[in-house]
């Protein structure tokens, strides 16, 4: 073989292997469960994004739910919640800070709350988001409307699936003030037992293959549910909101 040829299998050698490894790079950031019903076929949001959504909409109706007479605004940049509130004057924002966006605003009991999955890391961002939130938001608004981290809303809420049918649960927790921790929680098919007798049943982490089967349904289930709403299609089940499980 001339050298010509030795170096030209070199190179084309090592152009495979620089193909082979791509692929598997990509195969590896390839996120979970990318075929969840409900989205795009092309989508690529994990699943944990994804029922994030479903907590964070459901979290922020009960909040309103349970504070009817109260001015609350949901996931609004901060300058809209200071004119919607009537607590000073939105100009003092700076544009860096205006379009920041919390979970839940209370603007009649002057309170915030972030909303993150139950874990420490999560639970750190959120303290640092709703510590940027109070710090822009205070520079702008009125002394004697100063805002806080809100504090004491808890709650969970329950959905039983084909009557009997795997049982799910959203729970969420403020440990701390304006950081609101959710968690999605399972149990396991138990036929011809109460909602009420199953919640005594082993709580088991959310199987992914669950999620990609009724996540879709979960979401629609729970907004009918606040809305008033007809079940969505598909959904023989029932949600138990928080006012029925106390």
């Amino acid at each position: 073989m001339s050298r010509s040829e030795s170096r030209m299998g070199r190179t084309w050698g090592l152009a495979g292997f620089l193909v082979v490894l791509v692929a598997a790079l990509g195969a590896w950031a390839e996120p979970p469960a990318s075929k969840l019903p409900g989205r795009k076929p092309d989508s690529r949001e994990p699943w944990g994004a994804f029922l994030g959504k479903a907590a964070h909409d459901a979290i922020g109706r009960e909040y309103r739910l349970q504070h009817p007479s109260n001015t609350v605004i949901l996931d609004t940049n901060l300058s809209t919640i200071v004119e919607r509130g009537s607590l000073g004057d939105p100009e003092r924002l700076s544009k860096f800070v205006r379009l920041l966006r919390p979970d839940i605003t209370d603007t009649r009991a002057l309170v915030l709350f972030e909303i993150k999955p139950d874990g420490e890391e999560s639970r750190g961002e959120g303290r640092e988001q709703v510590g940027r939130y109070l710090a822009a938001l205070n520079e702008a608004v009125e002394p004697d409307k100063k805002l806080t981290g809100g504090t004491g809303f808890e709650g969970s809420l329950f959905l039983e699936f084909e009557n009997g049918g795997a049982l799910w649960r959203l729970s969420w927790r403020t440990p701390e003030p304006g950081v609101t921790l959710y968690r999605w929680s399972y149990r396991r098919k138990k036929p011809n037992a109460s909602w009420k007798e199953r919640t005594a049943q082993k709580e088991e982490e959310l199987p992914g293959e669950e999620v990609e089967q009724r996540g879709e349904l979960a979401e629609q289930a729970i907004r009918a549910a606040y809305e008033g709403g007809e079940r969505p299609k598909g959904f023989q089940g029932q949600v138990y909101l928080p006012a029925d499980c106390r």
